[in-house]
């Protein structure tokens, strides 16, 4: 598969099809068995996730409680996560920059919470995918890995939640996402690229990824 700069490419697949472990082998959470990652022309070899997050691959991922936020932790913490760099230049952190970081993120993506000092595990399901999101963009990332980025999410947050996508895509972000979400697939995508039992089954531009069309694609033969 091909990721270019600034689309949103959509994977679909039903359960069992790969989607996750593709995900987690771009972010160097799952050891490739063969094949050669390219990043900008060239090999890039990810034996573990800091060598992804160092080349600007960050993977929002499937169970965001588990793997994506640390819900005891408030939301200042878990916004910072990835800013220690930027909020530690010379190796200590600063409490003022540190809650003017997490202050702006709140503001930029309208993350509801009473306060920065609140736990993250009382605040909604898309507020939580907020702050995952907010933590990456402290990395400015050049790829964005999504997995169901909207499961467990009311509707009024989904709206919110593909706004951020398209305005990261829009600041030349190559956004990659897998979703079990159909309609969310096709109206998302610049391209959809189907997986079916671990391989790649097609890719449609958006103009013929069909429900029908990529139905057929996903089912086993």
């Amino acid at each position: 598969l091909e990721l270019r700069e600034g689309e949103v490419v959509g994977i679909f697949g039903l359960v069992g099809a790969g989607r996750t472990e593709l995900l987690k082998l771009l972010f160097g959470a799952r050891r490739a068995t063969g094949g050669v990652v390219l990043f900008e022309g060239r090999p890039l070899r990810l034996a573990d996730p800091r060598d992804a997050i160092r080349a600007g691959i960050v993977l929002c991922p499937e169970d965001r409680r588990a793997e994506g936020i640390i819900p005891v932790r408030p939301v200042m913490e878990n916004l910072n996560l990835a800013a220690h760099k930027r909020l530690a230049p010379v190796g200590v952190i600063s409490p003022t920059r540190e809650r003017l970081h997490a202050a702006a993120l709140v503001e930029q993506l309208d993350v509801k919470t009473p306060s920065l000092r609140q736990l993250l595990m009382h605040l909604s399901g898309g507020n939580q995918q907020k702050v995952v999101f907010g933590r990456w963009l402290a990395t400015e990332p050049k790829v964005l890995l999504l997995d169901e980025p909207t499961r467990g999410i009311d509707v009024g947050a989904r709206s919110e939640l593909y706004g951020i996508i398209q305005r990261l895509a829009s600041k030349g972000v190559a956004v990659l996402m897998a979703s079990s979400d159909l309609p969310e697939v096709l109206g998302l995508s610049d391209r959809v690229l189907v997986m079916n039992e671990g391989r790649l089954a097609g890719e449609l531009a958006r103009a013929e990824a069909t429900p029908a069309v990529v139905m057929k694609l996903a089912l086993p033969a």
